[in-house]
């Protein structure tokens, strides 16, 4: 099997995740289930057994280049790349595929971001290498993509429909839906072969850099045009120049939708995306009425399915509330209806306009 190598895209700022998560410290930097580990910790942990640690690279805002230092000492400074600023994934992907592909041109890549939960780790493992295997095998022209079986219908995901095995277990992708309404995510369940996004691609770097040419024939030329600047010290300079350049467009749009050579793995292995306070409410343990507290400082009357996350050492009394979000991050609070949590980051941006 060709080298493997592991790319963590940790970037983004999880605005669903306010007040806790901050532009200065977004959630993949936070530890959001109590576990003692940062989800990006966690998920660099995961990806130990599946490659050289050396073979993982992180990339991040310019911004958190303390942040990844201290949470990941293993990582070298070489191992993490700087975006000066955020423009989506699929110029993320290429920043990290086109330098690999520098020095590292016969290898297989694997991406994932950086703040998802994965309870089933040896099933996760399993279906990775089978992954990596299977782009081995097949001349390495396909674009490969981890589909998870979903278990609601749930507006916050994009979804895949799935099409014939090629072979066994690996699918044909037949179209792309970014996040669908509540009706139309009910008829993706009903239908059953529908799967949700999971943001997460197996590859060879040959196969990527092709892709990226034939469909995103922009940003194939500005992260091409760099082959020669990686791993100097006018790597930083060049990507600077160039992100200015850069559309903001997800793998998705670039490359994905447009492919007919991308492929799926449907799974499951205890996969949630952390993507808001709902996702981490059905991760929690529950009281007797199905309420998700952070301390034992809390004390509830008449309150039912919410989730609470307050200071560990602050008292808290709450009557009458039932499938709220309420969040103190001691210097701002959230109370806000679970079924309205999608308007977060509006509710951030209107922040940001009042007070500019």
């Amino acid at each position: 099997m060709k080298n493997t190598h592991i790319l963590i895209m940790a970037g983004g700022i999880g605005s669903r995740f306010w007040p806790y998560s901050r532009n200065y410290k977004p959630k993949q930097f936070l530890d959001i289930l109590g576990t003692g580990r940062t989800l990006i910790q966690q998920t660099y942990d995961r990806l130990i057994p599946i490659c050289n640690p050396s073979n993982i690279w992180i990339v991040t805002n310019e911004s958190y280049k303390n942040l990844v230092k201290s949470q990941l000492p293993d990582i070298t400074d070489e191992q993490i790349l700087y975006e000066p600023i955020g423009k989506n994934t699929a110029p993320c992907i290429a920043y990290g595929c086109y330098k690999i592909y520098a020095k590292h041109k016969n290898s297989n890549i694997i991406i994932v971001p950086a703040d998802h939960i994965i309870l089933k780790e040896n099933v996760f493992h399993s279906i990775l290498e089978r992954a990596l295997k299977y782009v081995d095998d097949n001349n390495n022209n396909n674009l490969v993509t981890l589909g998870m079986m979903p278990t609601r219908p749930d507006t916050g995901y994009g979804y895949i429909e799935y099409g014939n095995e090629e072979i066994k277990g690996i699918n044909y992708v037949k179209t792309f839906t970014e996040k669908p309404n509540r009706e139309l995510a009910e008829e993706f369940i009903n239908s059953g072969n529908y799967l949700w996004n999971s943001g997460m691609f197996i590859w060879n770097l040959d196969t990527i850099i092709e892709s990226f040419k034939t469909h995103a024939l922009s940003l194939h030329e500005l992260f091409m045009s760099g082959m020669n600047l990686y791993y100097t010290n006018d790597e930083r300079e060049f990507i600077k120049n160039i992100y200015d350049k850069c559309p903001s467009i997800s793998i998705d749009y670039a490359i994905m939708e447009k492919a007919n050579n991308v492929r799926i793995i449907p799974a499951s292995f205890g996969w949630s995306d952390v993507g808001t306070w709902s996702s981490v409410y059905e991760l929690k343990n529950h009281d007797e009425n199905e309420n998700a507290l952070s301390s034992d400082n809390i004390i509830l009357n008449n309150c039912t399915n919410n989730i609470v996350e307050t200071p560990k050492d602050k008292l808290v009394i709450i009557e009458g509330l039932d499938d709220y979000i309420v969040v103190d991050a001691n210097d701002a609070l959230l109370i806000c209806r679970k079924i309205n949590e999608q308007k977060i980051k509006q509710y951030i941006q209107n922040i940001d306009m009042k007070f500019k």
